[in-house]
């Protein structure tokens, strides 16, 4: 059986965490601050902090904005429900838009979705592809006139609603590490970007995921830094290692915080990961997804991924199939049909709207269709590392007979 998304892991890997183990240190310490650089370097930004998930980091960042009750955050239809449910942990209100055809938030219906309670745009890099940030900033900007932030707020003595004046722009860039928007990383983009590591990412530290800080001036980012480092450790004025300096054991709870940090043992897989990425991972990422554009571009039965335009280059996290006019039925029946060829597949995503919960409390599929149809007829196909090319073409036969099967 073709597996899905297996990680990475060689002996360097195991050599790697090894080391750390032998080191004594295998919580938040030297390998997860330098990981944090090298990470801030390959953005192009002057902070990164790495954290234990995306969901945590940027649910972190929510808090960090002053985001709650009677706020709203906009997110697309189509994406993980990690995205709407860190809205729904701080006690806003998630407002879903639809999405463009290259499966990324539409800015024009975020500016239709924007009110004196929008606090946040969440645009979502799927598969990859960077969503259009520059647009949604831009929308966020054009609403700056009637922002309105909570005047009362503080966070770390200050009021970070008031210093930006107008509604964040949080990247989720959880499959998009390594794709760029004008020739520059992903990173430095939206005023603040969230990575995920999960084992299934192009780069993976078991667990894990990252901000990148980009915030206009007057923000500082070693402040920023400083904060969500004392927050992600219960508010605690001092990390483990701060404290080894000799007479250094004393600390202060700054505020209830939460606890969310990264360990050096996932640090030390990161770094595994960073350091052949650009060499290595992107450019097999990239020939698979070249090789599958080569055998469906010709083919009126599929509609192929966006991966690159003038402005941006996918990260080749998922080749994102659709099968052109099929039915959901339909495309779950081509989804069992290449399992019986010994393929795996995936759908990504479930959009909101079709979830239980976010069903129960009355947002409707119906009010998103584009996000409907793209779902429909999408099929994720392998992408991983160790895929060899014959793998490749299995796959591809695969699908070719199973499409004729279900479709003739």
């Amino acid at each position: 059986m073709i597996p899905f998304a297996p990680p990475r892991i060689d002996e360097r890997t195991i050599q790697a965490v090894t080391e750390v183990l032998r080191s004594g240190w295998i919580t938040t310490g030297p390998r997860t601050k330098e990981f944090e650089k090298r990470l801030a370097a390959y953005c192009e930004v002057k902070r990164v902090i790495a954290l234990n998930s995306w969901t945590n980091a940027s649910e972190l960042v929510l808090r960090w904005f002053g985001i709650g009750p009677g706020d709203e955050v906009i997110v697309p239809a189509y994406t993980y429900c990690a995205t709407a449910n860190i809205v729904k942990h701080v006690g806003a209100k998630p407002v879903m838009v639809d999405v463009l055809d290259d499966f990324t938030m539409d800015p024009e219906a975020v500016r239709n979705a924007m009110n004196s309670r929008t606090k946040c745009i969440i645009p979502v890099d799927i598969g990859g592809m960077p969503a259009r940030i520059e647009e949604i900033v831009k929308v966020a900007e054009d609403a700056c006139a009637w922002f309105s932030p909570a005047v009362n707020l503080r966070v770390g003595g200050t009021n970070p609603q008031m210093r930006l004046g107008r509604v964040l722009v949080l990247s989720d860039a959880a499959h998009s590490f390594g794709a760029r928007i004008g020739g520059k990383p992903v990173g430095s983009q939206a005023d603040i970007t969230g990575f995920s590591f999960h084992a299934v990412k192009n780069l993976t530290t078991a667990e894990g995921g990252a901000l990148a800080f980009a915030l206009p001036p007057p923000f500082n980012p070693d402040e920023l830094y400083a904060w969500f480092n004392t927050m992600s450790l219960h508010g605690q004025s001092k990390d483990a290692l701060a404290k080894t300096t000799p007479g250094a054991w004393r600390y202060d709870v700054e505020a209830p915080g939460w606890k969310c940090n990264m360990t050096d043992l996932q640090a030390a897989i990161g770094m595994v990961e960073l350091e052949r990425y650009d060499s290595e991972t992107l450019p097999r990422r990239k020939a698979i997804c070249e090789r599958y554009n080569a055998a469906f571009a010709n083919d009126p039965r599929f509609i192929q991924p966006l991966l690159k335009d003038n402005e941006r280059e996918s990260s080749y996290h998922l080749y994102m199939l659709r099968v052109n006019e099929a039915t959901e039925d339909q495309r779950d029946a081509i989804i069992t049909a290449i399992a019986a060829k010994q393929v795996s597949v995936n759908v990504h995503f479930i959009p909101l709207p079709m979830l239980g919960h976010y069903k129960g409390v009355g947002y409707r599929i119906k009010d998103y269709p584009n996000t409907y149809m793209h779902y429909s007829r999408e099929i994720s196909l392998p992408v991983y590392f160790d895929l060899t090319d014959a793998q490749v073409d299995t796959v591809i036969a695969a699908v070719l007979a199973a499409v004729k099967e279900v479709m003739a």
